[in-house]
C-alpha cells in the first residue's frame, strides 16, 4: 500500500463529493448516523486547513474533517472514512492520529471529543487518550447535536433530552489526561461497546421485532 496521509488543501477539493459519497455509504451501511454533508462542506474544511485527506496516487482512500465548536473550548474529528479497498489496513488509525495531531497544533487546550457506535474508532480513541464520558461533558453547540438528524437513531436522542442515544461520547481534555494503563482501557472500551449493544437490542425490541431476530 502506498497511501499517504496529507493536511487538505484547496488542491484536494476535486474529491469532495466522492468523499461525501463514502461517508453516506458507510452511514447506511452501518444503520448509524456520520452527519451528512455536502461537498462545499468538506471544501470548506479542506481550504481552511482543517482536513487530513489519504491518498494513493490518485486513488481517494480516507478522510477526516476537524471541527470547532463553542469558540474553541471544543473540537471534534469528524466524518472519519476509508475506501472499501483499504480497509483492514490500519489506515483508518493513521488517519484518525493525522487529524488528531492537526487538531491539537491548530487549537492547543481545547478538548477533543466524538460520538461513535464504532468499536474500531472506540479502540482508536482510547488509544490516543480519549475517555468515555456522559454527553453532559461534550458540547451543548446546538448546531453539532442539529447534525445528529441525519441519523436514524435521532428519535432516541431526542426521546432522551439528549442525555445519551446508541452512541457513546469521547472526550480528550489535555488538562487531565487518561494516564490509566492500557490494558485497563482497553477494558472500560469493552464494557462500552456491551452497553452499546444492549442499548442496541432494546431499541430494537420496542420498535420492530424482526430487526431484533435478524441482530441475534
Amino acid at each position: 500500500m502506498s497511501v499517504q496521509i496529507f493536511i487538505a488543501t484547496e488542491i484536494h477539493t476535486f474529491f469532495a463529493e466522492d468523499i461525501c459519497s463514502l461517508i453516506e455509504k458507510a452511514a447506511h451501511q452501518r444503520g448509524t448516523g456520520i452527519a451528512k454533508r455536502e461537498p462545499d462542506y468538506i471544501k470548506t474544511k479542506m481550504t481552511n486547513g482543517n482536513a487530513v485527506i489519504a491518498l494513493d496516487g490518485d486513488q481517494l482512500a480516507g478522510f477526516c474533517y476537524v471541527e470547532i465548536w463553542e469558540d474553541k473550548k471544543y473540537v471534534a474529528n469528524s466524518g472519519l472514512i476509508v475506501h472499501p479497498g483499504y480497509r483492514g489496513r490500519g489506515l483508518a488509525k493513521k488517519i484518525k492520529t493525522k487529524a488528531f495531531k492537526l487538531s491539537q497544533k491548530k487549537y492547543p487546550g481545547s478538548k477533543l471529543f466524538g460520538i461513535t457506535t464504532s468499536l474500531p474508532v472506540m479502540k482508536i480513541n482510547s488509544d490516543l487518550g480519549y475517555r468515555p464520558v456522559t454527553f453532559s461533558e461534550l458540547t451543548q453547540d446546538e448546531t453539532f447535536w442539529k447534525g445528529c438528524q441525519s441519523c436514524p437513531n435521532y428519535d432516541i436522542l431526542t426521546r432522551n433530552n439528549r442525555k445519551n442515544c446508541l452512541c457513546t461520547g469521547m472526550l480528550f481534555d489535555p488538562r487531565h489526561l487518561n494516564s490509566k494503563p492500557k490494558q485497563e482501557r482497553d477494558q472500560t472500551i469493552a464494557k462500552y461497546y456491551r452497553w452499546v449493544k444492549l442499548k442496541t437490542v432494546k431499541y430494537l425490541k420496542k420498535i420492530n421485532p424482526v430487526n431484533l431476530f435478524l441482530l441475534i
